[in-house]
């Protein structure tokens, strides 16, 4: 739902446009994440106008309860409800310190928790037997091998994987420089089979795939572009699928290194760097993952588990 679609007020409309305006200028997220915010406040102001509430300054905590109300009774998700609860927060605590609200009535705004699943990881062996599965000696096949290394090796995002460039990368130092939400970066260590499949990829396979139109985009596809994400996401539902290891595709990688990590020993506040958590909180559900895993191995394993 757009301002444009809906019988918004004029009101309404400025509000929205100034608050899209501040989320990709000022705040500098993604354009998936602003038309997100922007939809789900369209929807809010949408239902406030079929409540009479045209001026935004009489938008207030009765109409934002019946607002998540009515998308409750419309089938919403707890999870769906969270996020728009979430949306509509910012948007109020925005509205407030512009002075276009009185007061934030977001800020007395709850919503169900959403249910939190532990994430799928692979087991240790399944990781190393799918990164092995990679080995080929064609230039796809060398890109491959890199992009599996990559991902597992740095728990980057498809997206950040996708955008690294040739010198984002420290071959010296066997770092990568990560750009990631919210356009903050990140160094990450690359760990010594990762670095020499990208170097192998470096040397042989990127040059018998670049075109002119390759630029300095570190991994590509195989006509010659950067690599998109729908093909990082084949690759490795493809390479999991002929290791015969759990198909949990590209995320599946980033919640394994970053379980590994931790029962390996590596600290909590390490991770959420590695990872470009913005919050340790988020973190934290992966020390309930290793919790989980030594439980089923205890049951397994114990005579008297």
């Amino acid at each position: 739902m757009t301002a444009t679609e809906t019988g918004l007020s004029a009101d309404h409309r400025s509000a929205i446009a100034a608050f899209e305006e501040h989320l990709a200028l000022e705040r500098n997220l993604s354009p998936h994440t602003v038309r997100a915010y922007v939809g789900d406040v369209t929807s809010l102001l949408d239902h406030a106008g079929r409540l009479h509430v045209d001026d935004l300054a009489d938008l207030d905590l009765r109409t934002l309860r019946s607002w998540l109300a009515r998308l409750h009774s419309l089938g919403a998700s707890r999870t769906t409800l969270a996020r728009r609860a979430s949306a509509a927060r910012v948007f109020t605590a925005w509205a407030a310190r512009r002075g276009l609200l009185p007061a934030d009535p977001g800020a007395a705004l709850t919503s169900p928790r959403p249910h939190r699943h532990l994430p799928e990881v692979l087991r240790a062996d399944e990781a190393a037997a799918a990164l092995d599965a990679a080995a080929d000696d064609t230039p796809v096949g060398m890109r491959d091998r890199a992009v599996l290394e990559l991902l597992y090796a740095t728990g980057a995002r498809v997206g950040e994987l996708c955008g690294l460039d040739v010198d984002d990368l420290d071959r010296h130092r066997r770092t990568v420089r990560v750009l990631g939400k919210g356009r903050k970066e990140r160094v990450v260590p690359v760990g010594e089979p990762a670095s020499d499949a990208v170097e192998r990829w470096l040397e042989a396979g990127r040059p018998a795939l670049a075109t002119p139109a390759s630029g300095p985009a570190l991994l590509l596809g195989a006509r010659g572009g950067r690599i998109d994400s729908r093909t990082v996401r084949r690759v490795v539902h493809e390479r999991l699928r002929l290791a015969g290891a759990p198909d949990l595709g590209p995320h599946g990688l980033r919640h394994s290194a970053a379980t590994h990590l931790l029962e390996g020993g590596a600290d909590l506040r390490s991770v959420q760097e590695l990872l470009g958590h913005a919050t340790l909180a988020t973190t934290q559900i992966y020390t309930h993952v290793s919790i989980e895993r030594l439980r089923a191995t205890y049951d397994r394993a114990h005579p008297r588990a």
